[in-house]
């Protein structure tokens, strides 16, 4: 490839990663072009660009971006998953990939400018999703409200059950 292309190459992988939330490295040899397809495929369907960069590409164009961090591990054959949504989909994906494929091996991940090891990555797989976090927020903020919603109404219906009994009673 010639200067030029390299070039824009890297302006457009760092257009790329200045847009992204989290990327995750791993190590693809091994893996035979149907479970390449196949992880591309599942990655895809969760918002997450999966390709195979140089890594002087690569570390060009992470400078200065919050991938940069992930320079040390750019190492060997790597591919990078771009994430620019929830890092926590994508991140499942790729640690089932892991465990199905032995030959499939993560590297690192970087999320808001800090390097993820494989355990970190593992573990924000095993996070709920986004919307499952902020339904769960959102119950927590409204059970006060409707608790204190239950005792105000309690007072009037434990009125009304008093007197109920006395009329029972005097009818009696």
């Amino acid at each position: 490839m010639k200067k030029e292309g390299k070039v824009q190459m890297v302006a457009d992988i760092a257009a790329k990663l200045a847009d992204c939330k989290a990327a995750f490295l791993a190590d693809y040899r091994g893996l035979s072009v149907e479970q390449v397809e196949q992880l591309r495929a599942e990655l895809r369907a969760a918002g997450v660009e999966y390709r195979v960069i140089k890594n002087t590409l690569l570390r060009l164009a992470a400078k200065g971006t919050g991938i940069e961090c992930l320079s040390g591990q750019l190492v060997g054959p790597t591919a990078v998953a771009l994430v620019r949504n929830d890092p926590v989909a994508p991140a499942k994906v790729l640690v089932e990939f892991a465990k199905k494929c032995q030959a499939f091996e993560l590297k690192a991940g970087a999320l808001g400018g800090k390097v993820l090891s494989v355990t970190d990555i593992q573990a924000l797989a095993e996070l709920p999703s986004r919307e499952v976090l902020l339904a769960k927020m959102l119950g927590s903020m409204n059970a006060p409200v409707t608790n204190f919603v239950g005792v105000l109404a309690a007072v009037p219906r434990s009125l009304v059950q008093v007197l109920a009994a006395i009329q029972d009673q005097k009818a009696a």
